[in-house]
């Protein structure tokens, strides 16, 4: 066990000894280092005037992505880099060429967004050459200006590509020498960080994980914290112990096998989307829309599902593709609670260190099940003591099946939904509905399929009757609630005409029924 938080920031090594486990990456940066380029707007993940740029290793390989650093926990950048705009000007003060094109371009007025949005342009310079405005858009999408406006902006994002090699730039040619260093910072060892009675773990195996649920059984799992972190910044909670995910590669495996992709708890949206979006491309536009490109960095498959978030935009989508979970805990011989807290309290410090080791996967205790009985109530689901999410199993679509997802929200982009409807269907020979799967967010305590309209679909075919049968049985399914996002009645009707949209878009071909997005784009050619 390693009780030492060891990272780079920029350029030189950092460790820590003693660290609160929520100690945000934006109040380490600006109380303790006094680096106060990084703002603080909104302290939940929104404006992006808190944006850094992290790099880590991804099997081997360094990548950089842009992160919120106001509800990111500081004790999981361990074996990481971190950069800010500090960071960006040469030896000689120079302007990066990010920051020189905002200058050309006159792409800042007051200033307070400025240092957030120089990093998402940087995260997309550091990754991508010359692109397209959509994708600029959507790099900028978690990054808000209330002055400036974003014309001026994406012509500098445009423009910062002119100026200078991009290959021969510093951050290009020192790829090599920091992936070196953070490979040095890699080692097998469980992080163990404490404060004032506060506890931090971050383990890196799946071994070592299991024990540690069965040890803290009500500890709080941190995987990218788009959610979690806000329990600190909105909040105020104070969590202990913390177990971080980050660590364990073993989470972040995608595979595809065969009829369904295989896709580890810790798999981000960014990697994500892009299996996904080989499914179906109203797969694509769902996780375009997914939060900001800062939200998409962090966020993962296996945080939206444990949430249990009733406006969650994955589980709709995924219940209605039929996927499973894949639940993992510790196994262990039948014992009371008490006792075996007891062994792995006793356990020597090294213990979860030599799991990684031994070959100890194979003690895991797994279970599958269908996604949809995961949740039970509200925040309630089917995990049961020391069991975590290790996998979701996602079916391909068979070629003569028709499948819908919508998201409706005030905004467009980085908004959190009032409904989401995602929906199912296969005929027979006939033409007849011979299966529906239809499922929404927004519309209970919990992601529910809304079995007395899949039930008045069945057995029909697909037409302006069965819909409009369909849509009478929501009100069996569904009592939404009325909220700050929208009234009963409205979530109501929404839930009805997007059935009628699936119709409209598997029938008539030729009917727009989108004015923004991927899929209106490509409806409008």
């Amino acid at each position: 066990m390693r009780e030492t938080l060891r990272f780079l920031l920029g350029d030189r090594l950092v460790e820590i000894a003693s660290c609160d486990p929520t100690l945000t990456v934006l109040d380490w940066l600006r109380l303790d280092q006094r680096l106060t380029g990084s703002k603080e707007g909104c302290a939940e993940g929104d404006c992006g005037a808190c944006t850094v740029v992290v790099g880590r290793l991804d099997r081997g390989a360094l990548r950089y992505e842009a992160i919120n650093a106001c509800i990111r926990f500081l004790p999981t950048l361990d074996g990481c880099q971190l950069l800010t705009v500090e960071h960006l000007k040469g030896a000689d003060g120079a302007l990066h060429p990010v920051q020189q094109a905002l200058v050309d371009c006159h792409g800042s007025q007051c200033g307070f967004c400025t240092p957030g949005f120089v990093m998402s342009l940087f995260a997309l310079w550091l990754n991508e050459d010359a692109p397209g405005v959509t994708r600029i858009e959507d790099a900028l999408a978690g990054n808000l200006c209330r002055c400036t406006g974003y014309e001026p902006i994406i012509a500098a994002a445009q423009r910062m590509y002119g100026l200078g090699q991009r290959s021969q730039e510093r951050f290009a040619t020192d790829r090599p020498r920091i992936a070196s260093r953070l490979a040095a910072l890699q080692d097998d060892a469980t992080l163990a960080l404490g404060s004032r009675g506060s506890r931090f773990y971050a383990p890196a195996c799946l071994a070592a994980l299991a024990e540690l649920m069965l040890a803290h059984p009500d500890a709080t799992l941190v995987a990218g914290a788009t959610d979690v972190g806000l329990w600190v910044t909105k909040g105020m909670r104070r969590l202990s112990p913390v177990i971080a995910l980050g660590r364990i590669e073993a989470l972040r495996d995608l595979a595809d096998e065969g009829d369904h992709l295989r896709i580890g708890a810790m798999v981000n949206h960014v990697d994500l989307r892009k299996a996904l979006a080989g499914l179906s491309p109203q797969l694509d536009e769902l996780m375009r829309r997914f939060g900001g490109e800062q939200v998409r960095n962090a966020g993962t498959i296996g945080g939206n599902i444990a949430n249990g978030s009733p406006i969650g935009d994955l589980p709709p989508a995924l219940i209605a593709l039929g996927a499973r979970l894949v639940l993992a805990r510790r196994h262990c011989e039948e014992r009371s609670d008490e006792a075996i807290q007891g062994d792995v309290e006793r356990a020597p410090l090294d213990r979860f260190a030599t799991l990684a080791m031994t070959g100890e996967t194979d003690a895991l205790q797994r279970r599958t099940i269908p996604l949809e009985d995961f949740f039970l109530d509200y925040r309630k689901q089917d995990r049961q003591p020391g069991e975590f999410v290790e996998a979701v199993l996602v079916p391909k679509l068979p070629t003569d099946a028709f499948f819908h997802v919508s998201k409706i929200s005030k905004r467009f982009d980085e908004d959190i939904s009032a409904v989401c409807g995602a929906f199912f269907l296969q005929r027979d020979a006939a033409g007849r509905i011979s299966e529906a799967r239809l499922a929404y967010g927004g519309m209970a305590g919990i992601p529910k399929r809304a079995k007395a309209a899949e039930a008045a679909l069945t057995g029909r075919i697909w037409d302006e009757m069965a819909v409009s049968d369909a849509i009478s049985a929501l009100a069996s399914d569904f009592q939404p609630l009325t909220d700050m996002r929208a009234s009963a009645h409205y979530r109501l009707t929404v839930a009805g005409n997007l059935l009628r949209r699936f119709l409209i878009e598997t029938t008539q071909t030729g009917t727009a029924t989108r004015v923004a997005g991927l899929l209106a784009e490509a409806d409008h050619g």
